[in-house]
């Protein structure tokens, strides 16, 4: 494949999956749903081609356990998916994460619960941040507005799973992962090269290394999940991620991720009549950690939030969490139903933050 220069048409899906094969992943394995197809498909097409191997899996449980198997390896690896076809994976995340192996996860959200439907949504907010699978482990998970962004945070995400030896999430949803926009592949180096000596080449003439999760001693599995939360306690206060829209010190702060969060920032630039100055907007980029600290400064001198999630209402309790009863959190909750019009956004600000709001 020739060079790209300056910007070309790629999917929210398609971008992610080049970005992922510049970053080095030598192993794909997945397992087709709507709306992650085009990914899937490009790496079938694109990975075999430049030095890497592709597998679709029978299944999406025999999918993330050959992502195991290759992450154990050393290898950069990768796995994607939609809502239903995460839920399958999550054991095997789980061991991933307690065998301490680097890999990246994209999940292109669609509606729920159960099988849903096939629209935009953003309802594995939870599932993503709170550990879908058992056990007290964390992945990290980065939350992409655009199509350029799900190159970027895609190429990113491998490296923070090889700093950290855990995987790492990339949130999508069916409107950021579809739709096309010009990307820029130009700014993304040539992979960084980690070592890896935890990794099983079947090499001799060294001591073997074993990869596992498999703890019968109590103390040796409270140890480990000490050691575990040690490191999750550094990336909190080294990898959060935030982008903010508006005045520095606003009266009203929006809150918003991924898709959803684009629509709240056309409102910032053109505000209500009655909230012009007034309003500003704060976008989790890393979803975990959470960038409460971020947010708790942002909103330090607003009057109320409004958090607005293609959900039944979510990330609004890590938002309530971070502000702590000091002032009113209100949610515009829209599950399963793609994303919210702007039309209905205004009208819910203005009844929420203006003291004489329009007539119904």
């Amino acid at each position: 494949m020739t060079e790209n220069k300056g910007k070309i048409l790629f999917s929210g899906n398609e971008a992610a999956a080049e970005a992922a094969i510049r970053a080095g992943c030598k192993f794909y394995a997945g397992y087709p749903i709507t709306p992650q197809n085009e990914l899937i498909a490009y790496m079938a097409d694109q990975l075999p081609l430049r030095d890497g191997v592709f597998v679709q899996a029978e299944s999406e449980l025999a999918a993330i356990n050959m992502v195991f198997g290759a992450a154990a390896s050393g290898v950069r690896t990768m796995t994607s998916s939609s809502s239903p076809g995460i839920s399958l994976k999550q054991e095997g995340i789980s061991y991933i994460a307690g065998s301490e192996l680097p890999a990246v996860i994209i999940n292109v959200q669609r509606g729920g619960p159960g099988l849903g439907g096939i629209g935009s949504a953003q309802g594995d907010y939870f599932q993503s941040t709170r550990s879908g699978g058992h056990g007290d482990y964390r992945c990290m998970v980065l939350a992409p507005a655009t199509a350029q962004e799900m190159a970027d945070m895609t190429f990113l995400a491998f490296d923070l799973a090889d700093m950290y030896r855990m995987p790492v999430i990339v949130l999508s949803d069916a409107v950021t992962g579809q739709m096309m926009e010009g990307i820029c592949f130009d700014d993304m180096e040539e992979p960084k090269k980690w070592s890896k000596p935890w990794a099983l080449t079947g090499a001799t003439g060294r001591e073997r290394n074993i990869v596992h999760s498999f703890h019968l001693d109590q103390e040796e599995l409270e140890n480990f999940n000490k050691k575990l939360q040690a490191k999750y306690e550094a990336i909190k206060q080294k990898e959060c991620r935030f982008e903010t829209a508006g005045g520095d010190a606003p009266e009203y702060v929006m809150v918003a991720f991924g898709s959803c969060a684009r629509t709240l920032k056309q409102i910032v630039t053109d505000p209500p009549e009655e909230l012009k100055g007034k309003l500003g907007l704060f976008r989790p980029i890393t979803l975990w950690p959470f960038p409460g600290e971020a947010l708790a400064q942002y909103a330090a001198s607003a009057k109320g939030v409004l958090t607005v999630e293609m959900n039944a209402g979510q990330m609004v309790e890590d938002v309530r969490l971070t502000v702590n009863g000091k002032i009113p959190v209100h949610l515009m909750p829209h599950p399963g139903g793609g994303i919210p019009v702007e039309a209905r956004i205004r009208k819910k600000l203005t009844s929420l933050f203006c003291d004489d709001p329009p007539k119904q």
